[in-house]
């Protein structure tokens, strides 16, 4: 209410952007920080710490070094993650964050990007933040200052009351983490006495925001069981927040990637022909994953176990479910 009455347009770094922005460089521990209207509003090809995980940035980082690329990072479901000791969205050149509502940090809508380097910095504000922004921190003798009216021509700016709400859960968001890795640890720790189930280990120094938890389906513990028939199952006992993995899929699958032409009219031939098969290891992981939700409050442990006894349930019952 404090930010309707003081303002729902900011153009420049002022006012709640900013105070958002600056909270972020601590929170993070960078120099700058960039409020957008999305994650997606920086789009690149992405190493993506998908459902919160992190993924082994250390061998990411040497691949990058070996081939002389850019390391970009989608910390869009890992605020607060970390891997040895150092916070996603930190290990590159830049890391692109979103703020959407089911987000461990959300405004409700919103995004951000984080960066060390001072040329990339600017390179964001011609981006998404032409004119009175980029008029206002890039100087005229710069080489990009002559650009600053225009910038790439669009207009990406964080709206002030999804940067009101981000900043005021900011302050909250490590508790939420931790309430969120006790039910996690309760979690796991259930789910891998099920037989059917996985649990995979996260790797030592790895510390995940917990935006879901998923789950292996081992079918040959159930006979052969499907992952549909048992995911049908576990939904008619009320769990209806176990969840498959739909438009998270091996991108090769996407008609993104199968067809772009209709997209990308200019350029219909310039990409490959992906097959199934392509991707095994992305394939296979996609149809036997069976995720949900982790909650982050003491109060959210009745739901945590009625879905521990769904799971249980149908497990136990599989031979009339074949």
């Amino acid at each position: 209410m404090a930010q309707l009455r003081s303002a729902i347009s900011v153009p420049g770094r002022s006012g709640i952007v900013a105070d958002l922005e600056d909270a972020l460089q601590d929170y993070f521990g960078v120099r700058h920080a960039v409020a957008v209207s999305s994650g997606t509003a920086q789009p690149r090809r992405h190493v993506t710490h998908l459902w919160g995980r992190p993924v082994a940035m250390l061998v990411i980082k040497g691949i990058a070094k070996t081939h002389n690329l850019l390391l970009l990072e989608d910390g869009s479901h890992a605020h607060g993650a970390s891997h040895g000791g150092k916070k996603v969205g930190t290990f590159g050149m830049a890391g692109a964050f979103s703020l959407n509502s089911p987000n461990p940090l959300s405004g409700g809508e919103g995004g951000f990007v984080l960066t060390d380097d001072d040329e990339t910095y600017d390179q964001l504000l011609m981006f998404g933040h032409y004119n009175k922004r980029a008029r206002s921190e890039i100087p005229a003798e710069h080489r990009l200052g002559k650009y600053a009216v225009t910038g790439s021509g669009l207009k990406l700016r964080i709206h002030p009351l999804a940067a009101a709400i981000a900043h005021d859960q900011l302050g909250r968001l490590d508790g939420y983490l931790v309430g969120r890795a006790e039910i996690a640890r309760y979690l796991t720790e259930e789910f891998a006495r099920i037989p059917g189930l996985e649990v995979i280990p996260m790797p030592e120094g790895v510390v995940p925001s917990w935006y879901g938890l998923t789950l292996t389906y081992r079918p040959q513990e159930l006979g052969g069981l499907s992952v549909e028939r048992f995911h049908q199952a576990l939904v008619a006992e009320g769990a209806v927040e176990f969840d498959r993995p739909g438009s998270t899929c091996p991108l090769s699958q996407l008609p993104l990637y199968q067809s772009p032409a209709i997209l990308f009219p200019g350029r219909p031939h310039a990409h490959r022909r992906y097959r199934a098969g392509d991707f095994p290891v992305a394939e296979h992981t996609h149809a036997h994953t069976i995720k949900l939700p982790v909650w982050h409050r003491e109060q959210d442990r009745p739901p945590a176990e009625q879905y521990i006894r769904a799971a249980i349930k149908v497990s136990d019952h599989h031979k009339e479910l074949l």
